[in-house]
């Protein structure tokens, strides 16, 4: 699922913490999970942390109206892909063994071999013995590797077809036919609920039928079709056919809103572009560019967007002739299959009676190579009358070679259909998991047409040169599998094995995996590599600015981050670090205007709408922190309602009803208040903050022991926490338990003696319980922390002056006048001071100027 995991800063989420890091949503299905390591696990949480819907605690109707990626259906940013039955299966593994990944590729595997079986099944009535060869193609292809080793790629694995075979239920076996028949079309239901992809096979059970079962020719299909012969039994099965498909068509388009996905233009750029011939060109070589993955697995990336296939521009680009090599071939082989053999023949006892009506017309010579070659094909035995088990068996043999050439174009073509942009864009450009069903009918073409040359070569010797040639590209497919599934072993290898491919992406996902590993100079050097290859990112210059920012390179984050919002105006998680960079730097209206611009994007077209939605709701969050501690209360009250009616369901509330309920405290609210911090605690029972200012609402009001409770209980959470002794310390004070305050006090200034609010705070705990040496510690220990502090050095001033130590006292004095020449309370103390000295008889520094002063003037 997958897409890019990025890391957004939110210091908004927790007030007790400055920078905590939170999760952002894939943007790409490039990052699939990979087989049995640390990449797949981490891929996994994310797969959890994203799709709520796989969470036994959402509602499991929830998949029902959500896409693959849980976003609504009908939201503008989704991306339309409605699989309830795979996501299902999803749910179903993380009820099982939760985000253990060796379930979910376990599963993925055991698919992929029903399949091959179900397929090597069919085979056998197409090719018999040479079924063997099909079957291990399809096991063994390389293109399959990203959908059985990536989790996502599930759902290409499990489609399945209804059974050609009983496309017939007017025949001559009645009910048994008929519950066939019913049996495939629902068939195709779950097919489609488990990939759009699966509506095609309703196309592909036509041709079955009518190319491969009846062994029509193309002619006779037309005639039929047009009416000149009159064959209502299977005129009525199309026709069912094709109008079950519209059905399905239909409701699923009404399911989603009646609109189409909407994507960004490095996803499919040709659809972007604005020139007819372009688009025409691009898009007709797209498919040949599919066809050679098929032919020649050599080169595969696990993503082929932006750049990786660029674009042709005009006639004289060279790759114009692999699409006329490529439809020329397909052209060539249609006219094969829909040509037919010269004649029919029907092998019997030994000879081969050609029948008509009912009547045989003469025999010909039997076919000595088991009805193999390509130019004998069992006819179609015309009934008149009863005789329906005739018509039966005349189908029980192997059809022709031209019938299952068009049978395999028919499910190449086919099911590829969707991915043509013919009806509608897609948002890819190549995707080697959509591959996996057409490659059903390249193998079994390659099987076919291998099974025609063989036939065709009459010595012994050239028949086992064929023979070895089948085995060693079988043995080529699976080394290159092997050395494929390799690449998917862990994040790090498959990025690196796409950069000849799709550099850009390819350096920008293996940046962000650096950084997870901690690798922080790669990661930058990974993230501008993949700048130089496409500037205009917007993702690689937030990813970029994001890992400056947690560096403490503010200034040049900041650049990134703006040229990230210049590349994508709608990134919210851009707009968010920019506000909070510009925060904590005391920009506070430049702020307060990039949270705004945030929260008035247009949640629209959006490519990852819960990611938005998370970074609006934080934007909105720290826009009512700043106007909270600027004592604009009813504001910041407002801003927090907005940020709660857009929150998603993702997003973790607790800090934000947390903060409302300081609003209405500051206001003296106090029941609203106790509403809010009751809330946040619903939403996070162990979240400290909460407990902390739910107590002092207890104490206020007058709740003493069950204030105590909550006080103690946010020390039990987090006995290694300072703040949440001073907390409690505070609150020991202000009942007189003195000694037990300074005990709190202590406690927290030495778990956190590099922080001076905590240290600072704990002085003046420890004052107030006139333990005057130990506050004068930390008062020097908190002047020590922050040397330009005006009030530290006062207050160790004050201290010192309370213990006797006058002249130190008149030092820390005189130095917080310097920083703070008009400071009314310092100017007082220092007086007092200076009086206490004279009656002493002590020379103070006043003194001192004094005297110097007068020797100055003798000298003069």
């Amino acid at each position: 699922m997958g897409q890019e995991h990025e890391k957004v800063i939110l210091s908004i989420l927790d007030p007790e913490q400055s920078w905590e890091m939170n999760k952002l949503n894939s943007h790409t299905v490039a990052m699939l999970m990979a087989t049995c390591t640390q990449g797949l696990k981490r891929e996994v949480e994310s797969c959890h942390q994203d799709q709520p819907d796989l969470l036994p605690e959402t509602p499991w109707t929830n998949i029902l109206y959500d896409d693959f990626w849980g976003t609504l259906l009908t939201h503008s940013g989704s991306h339309k892909s409605f699989r309830p039955l795979c996501t299902l299966s999803f749910r179903l593994n993380y009820t099982l063994h939760g985000l253990q990944p060796w379930g979910y590729h376990l599963l993925n595997v055991l698919l992929h071999a029903l399949v091959t079986g179900l397929f090597t099944v069919i085979s056998r009535t197409l090719l018999g013995s040479w079924c063997l060869l099909a079957g291990l193609l399809f096991a063994s292809h390389p293109i399959h590797t990203e959908a059985v080793a990536g989790v996502v790629g599930r759902a290409d694995v499990a489609l399945r077809a209804p059974n050609g075979t009983a496309q017939r239920p007017w025949q001559e076996f009645g009910d048994l036919l008929l519950g066939w028949f019913l049996g495939s079309l629902w068939c195709a239901v779950g097919s489609m609920l488990w990939k759009e992809q699966g509506v095609t096979v309703l196309a592909v059970s036509a041709v079955y039928d009518l190319f491969v079962f009846q062994r029509l020719r193309f002619r006779q299909v037309l005639q039929y079709l047009l009416g000149k012969k009159r064959k209502t039994a299977e005129l009525l099965s199309l026709c069912a056919l094709a109008l079950w498909g519209i059905l399905l068509l239909s409701a699923r388009l009404f399911w989603m809103g009646n609109k189409p996905p909407n994507f960004s233009n490095s996803d499919n750029p040709a659809a972007d572009s604005p020139h007819l011939l372009t688009r025409t060109l691009t898009f007709f070589y797209l498919p040949a560019a599919n066809a050679w993955l098929l032919l020649c697995p050599d080169k595969l990336s696990f993503d082929w967007s932006m750049d990786a296939v660029p674009l042709i521009t005009s006639l004289a680009d060279w790759r114009n002739l692999h699409t006329a090599a490529f439809y020329g071939g397909l052209f060539s082989l249609a006219l094969f299959g829909l040509s037919g053999p010269k004649h029919n023949s029907k092998e019997s006892n030994g000879k081969v009676a050609h029948v008509v009506n009912g009547k045989s017309n003469g025999y010909h010579a039997p076919d000595t190579n088991h009805n193999i070659n390509s130019n004998e094909e069992p006819p179609n035995v015309i009934m008149n009358g009863s005789n329906g088990l005739h018509h039966w068996l005349g189908r029980m043999s192997l059809p022709s070679t031209e019938n299952i050439v068009i049978f395999s174009l028919g499910i190449i073509t086919l099911s590829f259909l969707p991915a043509v942009n013919l009806f509608f864009y897609v948002g890819f450009v190549i995707a080697e998991r959509v591959l996996y069903i057409p490659s059903l009918g390249f193998c079994l073409l390659i099987a076919a047409g291998t099974r025609t040359l063989y036939v065709k070569l009459r010595t012994k010797g050239k028949r086992t040169l064929i023979i070895c040639l089948c085995s060693t590209l079988v043995l080529l497919n699976g080394l290159k599998t092997v050395q494929r599934n390799r690449d998917w072993s862990s994040e790090d290898s498959l990025y690196r094995s796409g950069i000849s491919v799709n550099p850009a992406k390819a350096w920008g996902n293996l940046g962000n995996v650096l950084k997870n590993q901690g690798k922080i100079v790669e990661a930058e050097r990974a993230y501008r590599n993949a700048l130089h290859y496409r500037g205009n990112m917007a993702d690689m210059l937030y990813n970029l600015g994001l890992l400056l920012q947690e560096n403490e390179h503010f200034t040049e984050a900041l650049t990134y981050y703006k040229l990230a919002i210049a590349s994508r105006p709608t990134l919210a998680s851009a707009y968010l670090n920019t506000g909070i960079i510009l925060m904590n730097q005391g920009n506070q209206e430049e702020a307060k205007h990039t949270f705004l611009t945030c929260a008035e994007i247009p949640d629209e077209n959006l490519k990852d709408p819960h990611a938005h939605k998370s970074s609006v709701t934080s934007c909105l969050y720290n826009l009512g922190k700043l106007l909270h501690e600027q004592g604009l209360q009813e504001e910041a009250l407002f801003v927090y309602k907005e940020a709660v009616q857009k929150m998603p369901r993702q997003f973790a509330p607790h800090s934000l009803f947390n903060m409302i309920g300081e609003a209405y405290m500051k206001l003296n609210r106090l029941d609203e208040a106790g509403h809010w911090y009751r809330e946040s605690l619903r939403a996070k029972p162990d979240h400290i903050p909460a407990h902390l200012t739910y107590g002092k609402l207890l104490s206020i009001i007058g709740q003493k022991a069950e204030a105590e409770k909550y006080y103690m209980r946010a020390i039990q959470l987090d006995p290694t926490k300072g703040n949440c002794y001073m907390h409690y310390g505070q609150f020991l004070l202000e009942q007189s338990r003195h000694t037990e305050a300074a005990e709190m006090a202590e406690k927290a200034a030495q778990l956190e003696n590099s922080e001076f609010d905590v240290v600072f705070s704990a002085a003046h705990m420890l004052r107030q319980a006139n333990l005057n040496e130990a506050a004068e510690r930390q008062y020097e220990h908190a002047a020590s922390l922050k040397p330009d502090y005006p009030a530290a050095l006062m207050n160790l001033g004050a201290m010192l002056h309370l213990n006797g130590k006058l002249a130190e006292a008149e030092a820390n004095y005189l130095r917080a006048l310097q920083l703070k020449p008009d400071d009314v309370i310092t100017q007082s103390n220092l007086r007092k001071l200076w009086n206490i000295m004279d009656k002493q008889g002590l020379r103070t520094m006043q003194t001192n100027v004094i005297l110097k002063s007068d020797k100055e003037n003798k000298a003069l």
